[in-house]
């Protein structure tokens, strides 16, 4: 099945690769986010742990970049996707980064992407309703895609983009009346 139930050992897979990620940038100011659908719990999930790296200083990005590239990531751009940087696994020879799949991305702290990241996942974290809905719509179009992850990539961005922006809009209205 593309989409798993919510597996435990998601958020132990994040600790491990922010682990050896915060090793490898240990001279430089960071923080680092486990974003997407398996950082929340009880939600179901493709089993990909997704991460973002988030720095505030802009000088920062090219010693972020060569401290990736140090352990076998490879920078592939933003994808389309303004203010966020890809990382991808180049050299597939590390025993646990090669073994635990995630997608890695590189934000600067004021990102809009960073934010909308951020935003889905504490909302869905707080609001069992939306998380069980966006369950729904993530098994109906997995189904849909006859459970091809490219297939499922494709619709879920068409079809699940009204529910995500939703969500959002109510995280920051709910943040803004803070």
């Amino acid at each position: 099945m593309l989409i798993q139930k919510y597996q435990e050992s998601w958020e132990n897979d994040f600790c491990v690769i922010n682990k050896l990620i915060r090793k490898a940038l240990s001279n430089i100011d960071i923080d680092i986010e486990h974003i997407g659908s398996t950082s929340v719990k009880n939600l179901a999930a493709k089993p990909i742990i997704d991460i973002d790296i988030v720095y505030n200083n802009a000088k920062s990005f090219d010693n972020i970049k060569l401290g990736l590239v140090q352990i076998g990531y490879f920078h592939n751009g933003d994808q389309g996707i303004k203010g966020r940087e890809v990382f991808k696994r180049k050299d597939k020879k590390h025993s646990i980064l090669d073994s635990i799949q995630h997608h890695l991305y590189v934000c600067q702290s004021n990102s809009v992407e960073l934010h909308r990241h951020l935003s889905f996942r504490d909302y869905l974290r707080n609001n069992e309703k939306e998380r069980k809905e966006y369950e729904a719509i993530k098994y109906k179009i997995a189904e849909k895609a006859n459970q091809n992850q490219k297939k499922y990539a494709k619709m879920k961005e068409i079809a699940a983009k009204e529910f995500i922006n939703s969500i959002i809009e109510k995280q920051q209205k709910n943040q803004n009346q803070i």
